[in-house]
């Protein structure tokens, strides 16, 4: 049962713009936090943003700070990630991911919901 639905992915110019939307049940994202993951060939799964349940605190990897803005629309069970300034280097295979309120939010293996993944490539 697929919980975690990305879209918004494609192709974009470096300098261009991009909206993710992770669609999410709302038993899953009521109660957690969320946060934007990515994987580049042959590289780790990298944690991108991070915004917790009631989205008072948010974190981003310092690759992407000043821009990428991480949101989230409690009323229909969506988080958001907002991709400016987009350069060559941020080409992956963007997921979403929940955790719970409890762990940290940079502890990976405790987002135990994840979407399928959405491809994002920034190429001229």
């Amino acid at each position: 049962q697929v919980q975690l639905v990305e879209s918004g992915g494609g192709l974009v110019q470096p300098g261009g713009s991009l909206r993710l939307s992770c669609a999410s049940a709302e038993s899953i994202f009521r109660v957690n936090a969320m946060a934007w993951y990515r994987q580049a060939p042959g590289k780790q799964r990298e944690l991108v943003a991070f915004i917790s349940s009631g989205g008072g605190v948010t974190k981003y990897a310092d690759s992407v700070k000043g821009r990428f803005t991480i949101s989230r629309d409690n009323a229909k069970n969506t988080v958001f990630l907002q991709m400016n300034s987009l350069k060559p280097e941020d080409t992956a295979v963007y997921y979403c991911a929940a955790t719970s309120p409890l762990a940290r939010w940079d502890d990976t293996t405790k987002y135990a919901y994840w979407g399928q993944g959405t491809q994002v490539t920034v190429s001229s």
